[in-house]
């Protein structure tokens, strides 16, 4: 049986940015909780979508088509194949629900990426 979490405490209790952590699992997907700030990185998932939903703060998702703007309680799904990057001028929380193969950033790897395992860690 599941149990009760709140994702807006997770993510508020967590010290680096840009570094999910896995808060559920739903079929084949993880759902992730964030604190952000700053930019991340363009990439893009060629084979997955990646919901955001913002918990608090404000949330732009850079894209070649065009940016997208997002506030507290909204969503956004980035199409698979997409190449995107978020960026948080102020500290941001964030959930994400991804298929579990997704990987962090994608098709490039940065500082600030972070493997399936560190990802997994307990907060």
């Amino acid at each position: 049986m599941s149990k009760v979490a709140s994702p807006l405490q997770i993510a508020a209790s967590l010290t680096e940015f840009w570094s999910p952590r896995v808060v559920a699992e739903l079929d084949e997907s993880y759902v992730k909780v964030a604190k952000v700030q700053g930019s991340l990185a363009w990439h893009s998932h060629e084979n997955e979508d990646e919901l955001f939903l913002i918990l608090k703060g404000h949330l732009r998702i850079e894209m070649e088509a065009g940016n997208v703007e997002l506030d507290e309680g909204e969503m956004f799904v980035v199409p698979k194949g997409v190449r995107h990057n978020p960026v948080a001028e102020q500290e941001c929380l964030i959930m994400l629900v991804e298929r579990k193969a997704t990987l962090h950033t994608g098709d490039v790897v940065t500082e600030k990426t972070r493997s399936l395992v560190e990802q997994l860690r307990p907060v």
